[in-house]
């Protein structure tokens, strides 16, 4: 990649799983970047703030700014495919060239967007920030991200792997990574579903993630 790429702004949260995602793609693809770290809330200095909204209206992290084309996308799946189609032009970590390819690379992407990281999503709220407990919706969002392991789980078995499509790491790995690492803080198991954990082990001892956690960590407080 260019020497003379000005540094994208990678706009996160200490936590969570969506600008992970995009730190992990960033550093794939050897993009110069920095990361601002937003607080919660409407502060000064909260992504639901002024400052932040004028960013991204939705006040939701992830943000990516990009100083070489005066580009601001928001939504991590939005900011993911803006990398992938300005800077991966050899389409390294996007979709194949045939429509089966394609197909499969949009289907576990919307597979990561509306079923799994949903489920997680609730598991997480009902396990921790929930003002009282209600059983009910922890156990069947639970039962819900435990059937998304399983459906995942199967696939893996059956395609080959290592990698969601196979042979090739590509941003479908990085989208579900993201949310399958949380599964401790969620207070669920891989136990019954090797495949994936194998799958996790193997893409989180990847240098990319390491440098995006990493970069994250030390990013700048806001």
């Amino acid at each position: 990649m260019s020497s003379n790429l000005k540094p994208l702004v990678l706009h996160a949260h200490a936590t969570g799983p969506n600008p992970v995602k995009v730190a992990v793609l960033l550093d794939a693809l050897h993009l110069p970047y920095q990361v601002k770290v937003w607080a919660f809330g409407d502060g000064p200095n909260g992504v639901k703030g002024s400052a932040f909204t004028k960013i991204n209206p939705n006040g939701r992290v992830p943000a990516l700014e990009d100083p070489n084309t005066g580009v601001t996308s928001w939504e991590s799946l939005a900011c993911m495919n803006y990398l992938v189609r300005v800077y991966d032009k050899e389409s390294k970590f996007g979709p194949g060239s045939s429509q089966q390819d394609q197909v499969d690379y949009d289907k576990w992407t919307a597979f990561l967007l509306s079923t799994l990281g949903p489920m997680m999503g609730q598991v997480n709220w009902y396990t921790h920030y929930n003002p009282t407990k209600n059983e009910d919706a922890l156990r069947r969002y639970t039962e819900q991200t435990y059937r998304c392991f399983g459906v995942f789980e199967e696939h893996l078995k059956s395609s080959g792997g290592p990698y969601v499509l196979g042979k090739r790491y590509t941003a479908v790995d990085i989208h579900l990574f993201a949310w399958v690492a949380g599964y401790q803080y969620a207070k669920l198991s891989l136990s019954e579903y090797p495949h994936v954990e194998k799958w996790l082990k193997t893409v989180g001892d990847g240098e990319d993630v390491k440098a995006a956690r990493e970069a994250i960590a030390k990013g700048e407080k806001v």
